[in-house]
């Protein structure tokens, strides 16, 4: 497996990486307890920072059993959560190396996932309370997207909440990938329920638009309870998908009906913008602050937009693992060969 970095201090920014030659090294660190979710490759168990108390979820990878895809995946889920800084996206503190395991460092969610609030809230969330998510999961995704990230498994069960901080937040990278604007993608994967018709379909396909598609169900699922394709089998599931076939209750509001139709489009390049989901009539009367754009990373202040979208084109398609690389990187290879 390729080495996932060299270590940064976490002032920087950037998530600090750490050597250590076995899981006993761990409780030194973290007081490790009960399991929080388990999958096929890791399992998640909840800790405490020794030092400072402080709860974290620890995700704990086996190496050993990691295939060549699977240990791209997590390279690149690591690699997608270094660089996405934002408020509404779970933070990844730490990443500790071992040579059998990987144990990743992140922010705890003690409020419970997106899905299990939408199960307790039979016939949908009231709109009002809906706009205040969606808006903030928006915003998660529109970051992501300037940093040239895509999701690719947007659901429910991957928005948290985090109720100390009045947030919910985009977590689990697990498909995530670095992408350029206007080169399509190909690699089939998320969720039946959630995934747009070129993905199920096996067709390239516009990195944005799938995390559209993926954001379209979810303010379906808030707002009416249930998804939009369900049948009693995947086939069936499958076909309405394909046919873009819904239907919404009665009770929605026209905005929000609209809102959601721009997001459902067949065709990728009907789809809505992010920009045009931000500034769309439902979203209207939102605190300001849920809808203001997150600034890039410090690392790119002092640029002018162009210098930017260059800058982490370029530091995306590059396996930089600390703001001194990045820096190292900007100022002597790239900024002066326009």
């Amino acid at each position: 497996m390729d080495s996932l970095g060299d270590s940064s201090s976490a002032g920087d920014g950037l998530v600090e990486r750490r050597s250590s030659p076995g899981r006993a090294d761990l409780s030194g660190l973290y007081r490790v307890g009960r399991t929080l979710g388990r999958g096929h490759f890791a399992v998640v168990k909840l800790a405490r920072q020794v030092n400072t108390g402080q709860l974290v979820a620890v995700k704990i990878i086996d190496k050993t059993k990691l295939d060549v895809l699977a240990a791209s995946h997590l390279l690149q889920e690591v690699r997608c959560m270094r660089l996405v800084q934002h408020p509404n996206v779970v933070q990844l503190h730490e990443v500790i190396d071992t040579p059998t395991t990987l144990y990743l460092v992140m922010e705890l969610a003690e409020g419970g996932d997106l899905y299990d609030y939408i199960l307790r809230h039979d016939g949908g969330v009231a709109e009002g309370t809906a706009k205040r998510h969606f808006a903030q999961i928006v915003q998660a995704v529109a970051y992501c997207h300037r940093l040239h990230v895509v999701h690719r498994d947007l659901k429910p069960e991957n928005v948290v909440f985090f109720p100390q901080q009045g947030t919910v937040k985009l977590t689990d990278f697990g498909f995530s990938n670095l992408f350029k604007p206007g080169i399509m993608l190909a690699t089939s994967c998320g969720s039946l329920a959630y995934s747009a018709p070129e993905i199920l379909l096996g067709e390239e396909y516009d990195a944005p638009a799938v995390d559209i598609w993926s954001l379209g169900v979810i303010l379906y699922m808030l707002v009416c309870g249930v998804p939009p394709f369900q049948e009693t089998n995947d086939s069936e599931t499958l076909v309405m998908i394909l046919d873009c076939r819904y239907s919404v209750p009665e009770h929605i509001s026209d905005n929000c009906r609209d809102l959601i139709s721009r997001m459902l489009q067949r065709d990728p390049s009907r789809r809505a913008s992010l920009e045009e989901i931000e500034g769309h009539q439902w979203l209207e009367g939102l605190d300001n602050n849920l809808l203001s754009p997150e600034p890039p990373p410090h690392w790119l202040s002092g640029h002018s937009r162009m210098h930017v979208e260059r800058i982490i084109c370029n530091v995306t398609f590059h396996t930089f693992s600390t703001k001194l690389f990045i820096l190292i990187f900007i100022e002597t290879s790239f900024l002066w060969s326009f």
